[in-house]
């Protein structure tokens, strides 16, 4: 007899799949349908829902509030809001990102005062990290936090900084030091939104969306209490954090709504058309296996890159498929499609570009050397 591996779900994760099916349906139909809806999907009544369902901080320890259940739940319940256009961008960066960070690094104080609102579904959150001369190079950051008295003075400038207008919270990475290598000196704050000194402005790109923003960081004073782990050493953890943010489902279902209006309408007997589903059916399958890997924690370390590279080239691939099935008739859908279509070239960029991701992997996993500079 030959084994075979099998990868269904437990009896109770599939419940748990249906579940999240059915909330993500209602809230489809009760706020609307978002393409990328965790980053462009917003609705803070939606992120409540979440919460009563206790989906926020699912993985979180039950000594801050969390649920304690394993990884791979939040992963069932993610992909499906997500795939389904759910808006749950609200609640996104702190349930992925600002939470952990604040478990692994905060302080005892920090913990208490953040992470309840995290958990209700109440606090938004940003990330201050790119800035418009460092691109994907973040040991190239500017933005300055100095030392005064028993406050830390912000100056300096962010961009793609997403829901920085609507945001109670920026988890800031600055630079408090400039000596050493580059990568020394960076240490992570929490600048509330509506301190003196901070200025926003949204950027509206090419499909109407506003969640990116430029964000004026000008003599903004913060205690230093809010600084996050280790002063000037936050460089690591900024690194952790990207971990969380490039692995993920969401780098994978995010146009996964408009594959399956795609599919609705293709030609299943035209061959090439069928191949075209074959390949993408089993990038779904393969890019699902990567990120169950960085979810159980079987990846290397830094092979979040190899999975974000794959995935994102992959929803790319999803979006050609779908302007080649829909053609012309893509412009006569509602705007939501065409914005998801346009939206497309975002994928392999955001997050950092595919480029970087390929240099992450080969001298961070794989170890080739770097090519020495002339």
């Amino acid at each position: 007899m030959v084994a075979m591996l099998r990868f269904d779900l437990d009896p109770e994760l599939q419940t748990l799949r249906k579940r999240a099916q059915e909330v993500a349906a209602d809230g489809v139909a009760r706020f609307g349908r978002h393409n990328d809806s965790w980053i462009n999907g917003f609705s803070k009544d939606f992120a409540q829902v979440m919460a009563g369902e206790g989906w926020i901080g699912m993985g979180w320890p039950k000594a801050y509030g969390g649920h304690e259940r394993p990884p791979i739940e939040r992963l069932i319940v993610a992909e499906e809001m997500i795939a389904a256009g759910a808006p749950i961008a609200a609640m996104w960066f702190a349930d992925r990102q600002m939470g952990p960070s604040f478990i692994t690094y905060g302080t005892e104080d920090q913990k208490a005062e953040y992470l309840p609102a995290m958990l209700t579904g109440e606090s938004t959150w940003c990330i201050g990290m790119s800035e418009p001369d460092a691109g994907s190079d973040l040991a190239s950051l500017k933005t300055t936090a100095e030392r005064d008295g028993d406050h830390f003075v912000i100056n300096g400038q962010k961009i793609w900084t997403s829901f920085g207008d609507v945001a109670d919270y920026c988890y800031l990475i600055c630079r408090t030091s400039s000596d050493g290598p580059p990568h020394r000196g960076i240490s992570e704050i929490v600048v509330p939104m509506d301190t003196p000194g901070v200025e926003v402005r949204p950027i509206t790109d090419m499909t109407t969306n506003r969640h990116f923003c430029e964000v004026y960081y000008t003599d903004v004073r913060v205690p230093v209490e809010n600084l996050v782990g280790v002063e000037g050493d936050a460089f690591k953890q900024t690194m952790r954090q990207l971990e969380h943010e490039r692995g993920g489902i969401d780098r994978l279902v995010s146009n996964r709504a408009l594959y399956d209006l795609a599919l609705e309408r293709a030609d299943l007997s035209d061959p090439l058309i069928r191949q075209d589903v074959a390949r993408l059916e089993t990038g779904y399958r393969i890019g699902r296996l990567l990120v169950y890997r960085e979810v159980l924690r079987q990846a290397p370390a830094g092979f979040s890159a190899a999975t974000k590279c794959f995935c994102t080239e992959h929803e790319w691939r999803v979006a050609q498929f779908v302007s080649r099935v829909l053609g012309p008739e893509a412009t006569l859908f509602d705007d939501d499609v065409v914005r998801g279509l346009l939206y497309a070239p975002g994928y392999t960029i955001m997050g950092g570009t595919s480029d970087i991701m390929r240099n992450i992997l080969g001298e961070r996993v794989l170890g080739l050397p770097r090519e020495p500079r002339a």
